[in-house]
């Protein structure tokens, strides 16, 4: 038992601890009223010495409360918690029962509602997907399996564990992963999954050291069985008319070697292909990509100008059928990525909501849809969306960020900072460490999977034989007055 005078010392100790925490946190205090009372950057930290600084603070925990607390399941952008909920259910290969009603508000101008058959087919007449051949004038044509897909997502933007479990949960789910234009890594080919190789206007992995377009490294990679197209990336969603972005502190020794960079600088790509600058140029360029790999090559913009796709219709008649890009890779301005200037984020690009309608449409009269495949991409993550555009004239949906959330994004927002918790677009080995590759590629092939069973569950309830047989008579959209219009009144093919 301790004696009076161990006690007493005791508490002396705890005192003089005590004022010693108080006499450290009175000269902090004191340090940072002077700091913040002689700085002149910020207005409310000079007003307000100290207790300004918690005006940062809450406004940067604030996006975060908001998420967890605040918002509403529908509200918060550019992915609102009903639709992350959707994606990991479907993941984890949990049903999508719900109980009691829909909380979508389907008041909301511009929502889809599927028009039911008054006669469905029976159970045992359900309907289903099937393959779709693309680039039938190529010397390799590519049977293509499922109309939903993974869009582009580059080695470097996203980890390696990220990319290794992505390309086996493709593989397992019959869907293609496009490379994004960050080249051919090792963990694309792991999981043996068809592949669309993105050429971004840097021309990673196939440029020589000027820049230009390398050949003999094109006809390297078309050598790989796994690549099954080349896609010329002409423009992002996120980012129209401006190049990638890969920070420098996100270039390893080997994403530097895979992409063909210098270490210690940005990966800036131009912001468009120096080799076309029109239309003609554009088919110059693809028929040069296509000899050299005899595989089908497409092409992925954003719409502006629509005439532009007319021009460029009317320039593959005038050269034949054969000139065409075997796919067009359409973004809508909502589309995502890494970084990108918030204006361009924001306000430049067409919604894919407007844009896709316009390009089925000018394929149709060039005569051209069964030439020409259009994959539409631009926050298409769920079954809804899906069948959305494959009504509206996609024949394949692509999607990212989807495949993110199966992965585990829990959206936190910091993709180009290096930090991401959760070791999807983080090199941190700390980080990479959470992301199991064994689950995460089991979650991926269920998103797929699922995405594709509930996109045949609308077809069938419509009352059609396959989702690429939905047609715009099977969509209303919803109007400003709360009433709804067939999308083939509003956008009459």
């Amino acid at each position: 038992m301790p004696t009076m005078e161990t006690v007493s010392i005791f508490l002396e100790a705890m005192a003089i601890a005590f004022w010693l925490v108080i006499g450290v946190a009175v000269l902090a205090i004191i340090v940072l009223y002077i700091r913040d009372r002689s700085q002149r950057r910020d207005a409310i930290r000079h007003n307000y010495p100290v207790l300004g600084r918690f005006r940062g603070l809450f406004s940067e925990l604030g996006e975060f409360f908001r998420q967890y607390f605040f918002a509403m399941d529908r509200e918060e952008l550019p992915f609102n918690r009903a639709q992350r909920e959707w994606v990991k259910h479907a993941g984890e290969g949990r049903s999508s029962t719900v109980p009691f009603g829909s909380t979508r508000n389907i008041s909301v101008v511009g929502t889809p509602l599927f028009v039911p058959s008054a006669f469905p087919p029976m159970n045992d007449q359900f309907a289903s997907s099937e393959p779709l051949v693309i680039g039938p004038h190529c010397d390799t044509p590519y049977m293509a399996r499922s109309f939903f897909n993974l869009s582009g997502m580059s080695y470097g933007a996203i980890s390696k564990p990220a990319v290794t479990a992505l390309s086996h949960g493709c593989k397992a789910a019959g869907c293609w992963m496009n490379t994004g234009e960050g080249g051919l890594s090792p963990y694309h080919l792991e999981g043996g999954c068809d592949l669309v190789f993105q050429i971004g206007t840097a021309k990673y992995g196939v440029r020589d050291a000027e820049g230009n377009l390398d050949e003999g490294l094109l006809a390297e990679v078309a050598a790989h069985p796994e690549v099954r197209m080349f896609e010329l990336k002409l423009a992002q969603g996120a980012k129209p008319g401006k190049g990638g972005i890969l920070p420098a502190a996100k270039i390893s020794e080997e994403i530097a070697q895979i992409r063909g960079l210098p270490r210690g600088v940005d990966g800036l790509s131009p912001n468009r292909h120096r080799e076309a600058a029109n239309v003609e140029e554009l088919l110059d360029l693809v028929a040069r990509i296509r000899r050299v790999t005899g595989k089908p090559v497409g092409i992925k913009t954003v719409m502006g100008d629509p005439q532009v796709f007319d021009d460029l219709f009317n320039a593959i008649k005038a050269r034949g059928e054969e000139s065409a890009p075997d796919f067009i890779t359409l973004d809508g301005g909502e589309g995502g990525t890494g970084a990108a200037p918030m204006p361009l984020m924001d306000l430049v690009g067409m919604s894919i909501r407007e844009a896709l309608p316009i390009l089925s449409d000018a394929r149709a009269r060039a005569g051209l849809k069964e030439r020409i495949r259009i994959v539409a991409s631009g926050k298409l993550i769920t079954p809804g969306d899906v069948a959305w555009a494959l009504a509206a004239g996609a024949d394949f949906v692509n999607a990212a960020r989807g495949f993110m959330f199966a992965l585990g994004c829990i959206q936190a927002l910091k993709c180009h900072k290096n930090t991401c918790p959760t070791g999807i677009t983080t090199h941190d080995p700390r980080y990479q460490a959470g992301l199991d590759v064994g689950d995460k590629q089991v979650r991926v092939a269920n998103y797929a999977r699922n995405i594709v069973k509930e996109v045949e569950t609308i077809a069938h309830s419509v009352g059609v034989s396959e989702p690429r047989l939905l047609r715009r008579s099977h969509v209303r959209l919803v109007q400003p007055d709360g009433s709804s219009l067939p999308m083939d009144q509003l956008f009459p093919s």
